[in-house]
């Protein structure tokens, strides 16, 4: 059976919301019996995305309220 997952793909500072905030990715790993495949990236968010969405204001791609900007390039 397929395991999914939210693993850490970095750890940035954030001028936004004034610390570091993890940025993670939701991995979905094959079943154990087809081990050749790669795990396959279903969604990104930040750790900090829910405080920022309360803020109000269109914040960016990780909070999920601007796609176009992206601070951690």
């Amino acid at each position: 059976m397929a395991k999914k997952t939210w693993e850490i793909i970095k750890i940035s500072y954030c001028q936004h919301a004034g610390n570091d905030v993890r940025l993670e990715a939701e991995l979905i790993y094959p079943a154990e019996w087809l081990p050749e495949q790669n795990p396959r990236v279903v969604a990104h968010r930040c750790s900090n995305g829910m405080a920022c969405n309360m803020i109000g204001q269109v914040n960016c791609l990780w909070a999920g309220t601007n796609p176009v900007v992206d601070p951690f390039i």
